[in-house]
């Protein structure tokens, strides 16, 4: 049995192979994210835990369960981010990015929950999120909805459902919550443990249960929508009518909540039908009462985050990713007194094209078993460079794509030669 030293359960590698579609996916937001204003903030991958204890909430699965926490050498409690937004309020007030502002921010990078983990779901996961800070109105939830939406057709995903609701105001959830808990009661005997776990301390989250069992109980629940107050209804209205000027169809989910203490008002979540039971892609909502629950002003805010390892899942399995970049040539030296000046060679091309991906094959080896690696790199062609070709001043063309051939090309002329293959 190997002694090696294994990674931890939860916490995976991603391995070369795999990086470049990690780029893409991280690519796409990237680039549809800086088309609508957003900046990018850099955050701490540990927090003080009063932070998500806070914002959370101490009755969260997140908090109760799954965070990892623990005691500096200073005595200070520290937790690893359990998710992004916390974090993300935190640094712009902090940092007064707040101040006369309404900054447009997103993040990405490893996220971390003691979950059991399977299939798209790990202790380390990855997400890319977005916040928007200072706008109140349903304008700015229209269009981080239709950005979002942007972002994961950009990725090439279709079968998507796109579901919303609005929490309402704290004093609307407090007298629906009273109808829910009644409702609940009603039913103690039809629910789960978590359920019951939840009856007093989070009964929203019972709407959310994945038990197929608990869906005659939720199905006949009371709807948070029939409680909304007169702002939250109008907001509301206007949003489902910006999402249908733009063509954008969605389904108004009244059972649609959050996990998070924070949330409240507007919610939505973009649903593959691709993915089995752990159908969300990437979900989001306002949260105006953050800034305020951290230690600033009341200010207006919405986000969304979404996880990249099930981006990435569904990327593969529809087959929309590039393909990874090969090399555009490979340097193969066949006699080892020759490699300082070929490595030189090689920095010359480098510099005279910038685009140019050149590898060298380093290490010796015969030029068949060089050329063999060269073919399996994926590369256009091979530069070939032996004693005959140093005396020459001259290399070796050689292609190993098409049925050219090969042709000794001079070496003042071979930047020029390689030229069009950096376009490919």
């Amino acid at each position: 049995m190997s002694s090696a030293i294994q990674n931890i359960r939860g916490f995976g590698d991603v391995l070369p192979g795999e990086t470049p579609v990690w780029q893409f996916v991280e690519g796409v937001f990237r680039h549809e994210l800086g088309r609508y204003g957003y900046q990018e903030i850099r955050l701490p991958i540990v927090e003080k835990t009063e932070l998500f204890s806070r914002s959370i909430g101490e009755v969260t699965d997140i908090v109760e369960k799954e965070m990892y926490t623990f005691s500096d050498r200073n005595g200070d409690s520290l937790t690893l981010r359990p998710e992004g937004t916390a974090g993300c309020v935190r640094a712009a007030l902090q940092r007064g990015l707040l101040h006369n502002a309404r900054p447009r921010l997103w993040y990405a990078g490893p996220m971390f929950r003691h979950e059991r983990p399977q299939k798209g779901r790990y202790r380390q996961f990855h997400q890319v999120g977005a916040e928007a800070f200072g706008v109140p109105g349903p304008d700015l939830d229209a269009e981080m909805i239709l950005m979002s939406g942007r972002i994961l057709r950009g990725l090439g995903l279709r079968n998507l459902r796109l579901e919303i609701n609005n929490l309402g105001t704290a004093e609307a959830r407090a007298d629906y919550r009273e109808r829910l808990v009644a409702h609940l009661e009603a039913h103690e005997d039809a629910l789960d443990d978590d359920a019951r776990r939840r009856l007093y301390t989070n009964p929203l989250r019972v709407l959310d249960s994945k038990n197929p069992a608990l869906a005659p109980v939720v199905a006949s629940a009371p709807d948070l929508l029939d409680y909304l107050d007169e702002a939250s209804r109008a907001h509301f209205e206007v949003l489902r009518q910006t999402l249908d000027a733009a063509g954008e169809a969605c389904t108004v989910n009244p059972r649609l909540v959050r996990g998070l203490d924070y949330y409240g008002g507007t919610v939505f979540e973009w649903i593959s039908e691709d993915l089995g039971a752990q159908g969300t892609v990437l979900a989001g909502g306002r949260y105006d009462r953050l800034v305020d629950m951290i230690g600033g002003r009341e200010t207006p805010a919405i986000g969304f985050a979404a996880g990249v390892e099930r981006l990435v899942a569904l990327v593969e399995a529809m087959g929309t990713a590039p393909d990874p970049a090969a090399p555009h040539a490979c340097l193969v030296v066949t006699d080892t007194t020759l490699m300082p000046d070929s490595i030189a060679l090689a920095e010359r091309l480098r510099e005279a094209l910038p685009a140019l991906r050149l590898e060298i094959n380093l290490g010796g080896g015969s030029m068949k078993s060089q050329l063999r690696r060269a073919d399996r790199s994926g590369a256009a062609v091979a530069i070939i460079r032996g004693a005959e070709e140093a005396t020459a001043r001259e290399v070796t063309l050689k292609d190993l794509r098409g049925d050219s051939g090969q042709q000794r090309i001079a070496l003042d002329a071979l930047a020029q030669t390689l030229s069009p293959f950096c376009s490919q």
